[in-house]
């Protein structure tokens, strides 16, 4: 998820604590894990696209988290100044004892600039989580996801959840980019996932925004029990596609929305 000084805006409650699930396919998670900060131990940094970089921790005592949820990042300067930043967990709850983030370089940001420029192997960071249960996907139900940009990071935890799992459950996921360059976990995708560019794409695939041709298809095929809809993006971003969605019949009750900026 891209830097921002607040919690992420959701369509409800900012805030609902995780519960114990026995549905297959969910993940329990305690509610006291939420409550204190954990250590974190940078281990692994990953370039995905020329902006955007996946960063690995290990976090011994993480009890787990839902797809799509998030946790808050605070980093302590020698001169104690903290700073303090929301992000979406890239990771599939089943990578016990480790947590993945994947960071834009924001221009101007500090956090997201630290990281990108000197955060090394070995460095120390704390966090507290997991956040929210508006955004979550259990996985006991079909999934319509739809991101650009960093917004695809909590429905890659999704789609990686969907496949450590072996769910059967039926998951789509379109996600927008400028171009393939930008195009975030590209080596991951599958016959899932239908990329939309707006920019430049490969000879053959057309050019432009995420439109109700992309949309509408999907939202017919309507599996037992209906989609849940999930969108991630900018502000923007994410009114476009939900429009798109109501109007291809997809019930607004059942859409989620988490916006960035």
């Amino acid at each position: 998820m891209t830097e921002t000084f607040a919690s992420p805006a959701h369509s409800s409650p900012a805030f609902a604590p995780p519960t114990r699930f026995a549905v297959p396919g969910r993940i329990a998670v305690g509610n006291q894990t939420a409550a204190g900060w954990q250590t974190a131990t940078l281990t692994e940094v990953r370039r995905e696209t020329p902006r955007a970089t996946t960063f690995r921790f290990a976090v011994p005592a993480w009890a787990g988290h839902l797809p799509g949820q998030h946790l808050m990042l605070r980093l302590t300067a020698e001169d104690g100044y903290v700073a303090q930043r929301h992000y979406s967990l890239a990771s599939a709850p089943d990578d016990s004892g480790h947590i993945e983030l994947t960071l834009d370089h924001v221009d101007g940001g500090e956090v997201s600039g630290w990281f990108h420029t000197v955060a090394r192997p070995g460095d120390r960071i704390e966090v507290r989580g997991p956040l929210s249960g508006f955004f979550a996907w259990p996985g006991d139900r079909p999934a319509l996801l739809i991101g650009a940009g960093s917004g695809v990071v909590p429905l890659m935890s999704m789609v990686r959840h969907h496949r450590a799992r072996g769910l059967s459950v039926p998951l789509r996921l379109l996600v927008s980019a400028r171009g393939p360059e930008d195009l975030i976990y590209a080596d991951e995708y599958g016959a899932e996932t239908t990329p939309v560019f707006t920019r430049s794409a490969p000879e053959g695939v057309p050019v432009g925004r995420l439109t109700a041709a992309h949309v509408a298809p999907l939202v017919a095929e309507e599996p037992p029990g209906g989609w849940e809809a999930y969108v991630c993006g900018s502000n923007a971003f994410a009114e476009h596609a939900s429009r798109l969605l109501v109007e291809a019949g997809q019930p607004v009750e059942r859409i989620r929305i988490e916006r960035f900026g």
